[in-house]
């Protein structure tokens, strides 16, 4: 069961590809959340506002993939999907690619341009650096306090990694409930969610 994969680790230093007096400026990002596509585009046109084209792409995911090619007015398929097919070549998800263009004087062709985005997104990659991350899957754990060392304990004993907690008064019983979100490398999930599903007086469902 394959429970990694690879994204890179920070923002690359940009690069700069020329072409026939046009320059391409090569941007990766990693990121969770196609939420965080518009304000990168936007931070860039700031700090490139003679360019004439921020062209991307991006991929999200591990076993349900989502991806985006955009050509911002490039002709199309020309820079979008050029840039997207470097994300698949190096094998890689959780990124952004943006590559800022500033018109040189000469139209470099619907081949010219296919290459010289293609070229921009892997000069970008190759600067940025690539790394592993294991697919987690997360549980929600509801539990009676008077439980609470017993979930620790599995807890401590799987390495479970405890990414939230709660307590709240049950409103019947006016005694208190924990509720903890944790997570734990995909390929051990199933054992710790069969241990805890045969715990009495202890909840627990994967998050969604």
């Amino acid at each position: 069961m394959k429970d990694t994969y690879e994204t890179i680790a920070a923002p690359n230093e940009p690069i700069l590809f020329k072409e026939k007096g046009s320059k391409f400026f090569g941007y990766t990002y990693p990121i969770t959340s196609d939420d965080a596509v518009k304000p990168i585009i936007e931070q860039l046109k700031k700090e490139h506002p003679h360019a004439v084209h921020y062209c991307y792409a991006y991929q999200l995911g591990t076993e349900t993939i989502a991806f985006r090619a955009n050509d911002d007015g490039e002709p199309s398929n020309t820079a979008g999907m050029p840039i997207y097919g470097q994300i698949q070549s190096f094998g890689l998800t959780n990124i952004l690619i943006v590559v800022v263009r500033i018109f040189g004087g000469t139209k470099l062709g619907v081949g010219g341009l296919i290459a010289a985005y293609k070229t921009t997104a892997q000069l970008a990659i190759e600067a940025s650096e690539i790394i592993e991350r294991t697919i987690d899957v997360h549980f929600i754990i509801t539990f009676d306090y008077k439980n609470m060392n017993k979930v620790m304990r599995v807890i401590k004993e799987k390495q479970l990694q405890i990414v939230n907690q709660e307590m709240e008064i049950d409103a019947e019983t006016n005694l208190p409930i924990g509720k903890m979100e944790c997570c734990i490398r995909k390929k051990n999930a199933e054992v710790v969610f069969d241990i805890f599903e045969n715990m009495f007086e202890i909840q627990i469902e994967k998050k969604a």
